[in-house]
């Protein structure tokens, strides 16, 4: 085994819920998921396909008519685009490697911003490069880009800028304006932007259909890489099921990567897709309505305990929120698991620079779990 395989951390979030596997006490918000089953108009175009026979290969980029879809779509909220300019994968994960294998190897310097969910930084690092990470800062329990810093950290020995907003674990996204200012110093610099906007449906700001996007600003033949999931905001993280939106140029060779590692995005997954696309205008409002209204119903709880710092997210589906003396997060997680019945991810597994607090996913059908954890975490704390 490669050293840096052996030497990749074991997910503190696993660790976490193995010590509530079989207790059926246990109040579980530590995974990224909302616990609502996949819509049944999206499983039943499945069961179609399946009922087919559609249980062959697939084109490596996806479907014809599943990449005209993502191209409506995506074209409704960012403006025109070609479907030639997307590649399905086989979820969003897929599509983040897949984007890194394609642009960076052994000895490249990859700049992250973080604190990021732990794949994406141990993504370059499998490939050999070297990670130079940073750090949001915090402003009364809200996370903050420094855009200077960041500005001085990418540099023309920068090969790939990794950048997640809105983000997993801090809800923190990026303005407009950062979009722009980090585009014009990559252009400046020769850097790659692999973009992951997998939860920019999951945005709560008034009027806004999605998060601010580097689509938006960006011309087709920038060096940007944009990276999507049906996961969150179609509620199909099992089915395993991405895309990305890519230069033109980019495509062909993308299109061999995926041959090398998954081939193709299994066909009655792709046609479960497709359904949700075409059920998009009226499934994906009410669910992030639904979400809102959990974020709206947790959020001033830990807002009110005595102790807790926490900001409301504009963004994803977690409160990430820390308590004073509590400055082990993954203690602290294991503790609350067996002593109060209440999962939380701890923060440590996003990277040092989220050590001592937790996240909470508030992505839950019934909001009254989430008052009954915040119940639960009142009594551990004694208050």
């Amino acid at each position: 085994m490669r050293d840096v395989i052996e030497q990749l951390p074991a997910s503190k979030i696993r660790e976490v819920a193995n010590a509530g596997l079989g207790r059926a006490d246990v109040l579980p918000f530590w995974f990224g998921e909302s616990d609502e089953p996949t819509p049944a108009f999206i499983r039943d175009a499945a069961i179609r396909s399946l009922n087919d026979g559609e249980t062959f290969y697939a084109h490596n980029l996806g479907l014809p008519e599943l990449r005209e879809a993502l191209a409506a779509y995506a074209s409704a909220l960012h403006g025109p685009i070609d479907a030639g300019r997307i590649a399905v994968t086989s979820s969003g994960v897929n599509a983040l490697m897949l984007a890194m294998q394609a642009l960076a190897g052994a000895g490249d310097e990859v700049v992250v911003v973080v604190p990021v969910w732990p794949n994406l930084t141990a993504q370059p690092a499998i490939l050999g490069a070297n990670v130079k990470r940073v750090s949001l800062t915090v402003r009364a329990g809200a996370w903050q880009l420094d855009l200077a810093q960041l500005l001085d950290a990418v540099t023309p020995q920068t090969r790939v800028l990794l950048v997640n907003a809105p983000n997993n674990p801090t809800g923190w996204t990026l303005t407009r304006a950062e979009q722009q200012a980090i585009l014009a110093h990559c252009r400046r610099t020769g850097t790659w932007i692999i973009a992951d906007e997998v939860y920019e449906r999951v945005y709560f700001a008034p009027g806004a259909a999605c998060a601010p996007s580097f689509r938006d600003v960006a011309q087709p033949d920038d060096r940007l890489v944009v990276a999507h999931s049906f996961s969150k905001s179609f509620l199909m993280t099992g089915w395993r099921l991405g895309w990305l939106v890519l230069p033109p140029a980019l495509v062909p060779a993308m299109g061999k990567l995926i041959e090398f590692n998954t081939s193709c995005a299994p066909v009655f997954v792709q046609r479960a897709g497709l359904a949700g696309l075409a059920g998009a205008a009226d499934f994906v409002p009410g669910l992030i309505g639904r979400l809102k209204h959990c974020r709206d119903t947790l959020l001033p709880q830990l807002q009110a305990l005595p102790g807790v710092q926490v900001a409301t997210p504009d963004g994803g589906m977690y409160a990430f929120f820390r308590i004073d003396g509590h400055d082990d997060s993954l203690a602290l997680a294991k503790r609350l698991v067996v002593e109060a019945g209440l999962g939380l991810a701890p923060g440590a597994a996003f990277g040092d620079e989220a050590e001592g607090w937790l996240r909470w996913c508030f992505a839950s059908r019934d909001p009254l779990r989430l008052t009954q954890g915040v119940g639960r975490l009142k009594s551990f704390l004694g208050l």
